[in-house]
């Protein structure tokens, strides 16, 4: 009885790339492939790619040297694929500056990965980066009750690919092409098939997930919240949630959505980029500061619970001091839990990229630093709100001592529980002890807060 053959998927960037890596891997599984988490003794290596930023492209360069010096000094024939937004970008110029690259695959034929490969050990460095026409979706197989529940009772479904936005510093466009939407039908599918199989929360996923146009049962496009409207009809299925938004696309249904359905976690990623109208009209965002603060306003009135998080970039091509200020103000006005902030990097061929008034890249460090302080500050205020309240949360995993468990809260922070009377995958009603820099301490709602075993410091908690 032969070995089965061992694969090893790195994923970088976006939830899109973690959802694409496992079913990268469900589809190998039909070819004997048994996931392992060591690369050194994995007989296919796949790197699963970004290439939003810079440094992110430039990851996978560094990462690709250290396999060759790996394979080479272990004598292996591992073999090495590319897969993808870098793959998609950068196939020849991947098959150039590293040859041990077997094989590079863009993110709309990863279905094809067995024949790909079949090619690749024949001896052919195959690169496969064409928009095909058929569906991945129609060719992949279902992930097995066991592969669902290694991966815990959160799962990802990507509901919608692409974009049409084209803001000028983004590559998404040109990596992932146009806006598709999957079939409601073939999404209920899939999630009803997630939750048969013990995965309690579901986030749909799409680079422009609120632009979600899916042909419903009856021959109409569905939005998104009418997608949700659905889903939240799943038996079992206890919360949903959905990423990344754009605000051109946060129509009343969708704002209504929060506040009718209980399973919509009152939590909202919604990118915004920059506080001043001057650099959202360079970066082709087609929306301005009062429009965000508008669809803030309204949610909060629909849900008043609701947190928020956020995407920023500094130091885009010709950003003042006043347009930078005009961002701190926003943040400060808005209070965000939680947000991702970014210098600005050219990316090739996007037109950002072509400016002449680039921002130095001293300005630029100094920038993020006092924006990162800034929301650093917020979230530590946010998370500081919690404590006394109380919330259910979604047991995910073992803590590090004996007897804790860890959850995710509405607002996706991580929870710690000693001794909860419950285990993973149920959702217990906790009150939050205390706050740490990393998580949050809890007690079940039927504990004695002042019990000793329960009301343990965060800080000896996470030692």
């Amino acid at each position: 009885m032969h070995e089965p053959r061992k694969l090893y998927v790195k994923s970088f960037g976006c939830q899109m790339n973690v959802y694409d890596s496992h079913r990268m891997a469900d589809t190998l599984a039909r070819e004997g492939f048994v996931e392992t988490q060591d690369p050194a003794q994995a007989d296919l290596v796949i790197l699963n790619t970004c290439h939003i930023r810079e440094k992110a492209a430039e990851k996978v360069y560094s990462e690709l040297g250290r396999l060759r010096k790996a394979k080479q000094e272990a004598g292996s024939d591992t073999m090495i694929a590319v897969a993808g937004c870098v793959a998609q970008a950068e196939g020849a110029e991947i098959m150039r500056r590293a040859p041990v690259v077997d094989l590079v695959v863009g993110p709309q034929s990863y279905h094809r990965l067995p024949e790909l490969l079949a090619q690749a050990r024949a001896g052919k460095r195959v690169v496969d980066t064409e928009f095909p026409v058929e569906d991945k979706f129609d060719h992949l197989p279902a992930p097995s009750r066991a592969a669902t529940r290694a991966r815990g009772p959160a799962a990802f479904v990507t509901v919608q690919e692409g974009c049409d936005k084209f803001c000028t510093f983004c590559v998404v466009p040109y990596t992932r092409g146009a806006e598709v939407s999957r079939p409601v039908a073939k999404i209920l599918d899939e999630a009803t098939r997630l939750v048969d199989q013990g995965v309690r929360e579901i986030t749909l996923i799409g680079q422009n997930v609120n632009a979600f146009h899916g042909e419903g049962p009856d021959g109409q496009d569905w939005s998104l919240a009418r997608l949700m409207q659905r889903l939240a009809q799943v038996n079992g299925l206890a919360r949903l949630r959905y990423t990344t938004s754009h605000p051109r696309d946060m129509g009343d249904d969708l704002i209504a959505a929060h506040r009718d359905l209980p399973q919509l976690m009152p939590y909202l990623h919604l990118p915004v980029q920059s506080g001043s109208d001057r650099i959202l009209a360079a970066m082709n965002r087609r929306h301005r500061r009062e429009d965000f603060f508008a669809i803030i306003e309204r949610m909060r009135a629909a849900r008043p619970d609701m947190a928020l998080s956020s995407d920023f970039i500094v130091g885009f091509p010709g950003e003042t001091d006043a347009d930078f200020e005009d961002t701190l103000e926003l943040v400060r006005r808005t209070g965000f839990a939680s947000a991702y902030s970014f210098k600005y990097s050219p990316r090739p061929g996007t037109p950002a990229a072509e400016h002449d008034d680039q921002v130095p890249e001293a300005v630029k460090t100094e920038r993020l630093a006092e924006l990162q302080r800034l929301l650093e500050a917020s979230k530590a205020a946010f998370d500081a709100s919690c404590r006394g309240r109380t919330f259910d949360i979604l047991l995910e995993k073992p803590g590090r001592q004996v007897g804790q468990l860890i959850g995710r809260s509405p607002y996706l922070q991580s929870v710690v529980v000693n001794d909860p009377p419950a285990a993973i995958g149920d959702l217990l009603t906790v009150t939050i002890t205390d706050v740490g820099p990393n998580s949050l301490a809890g007690v079940p709602v039927a504990s004695d807060p002042a019990s000793p075993a329960r009301s343990r410091p965060l800080a000896a908690m996470e030692a």
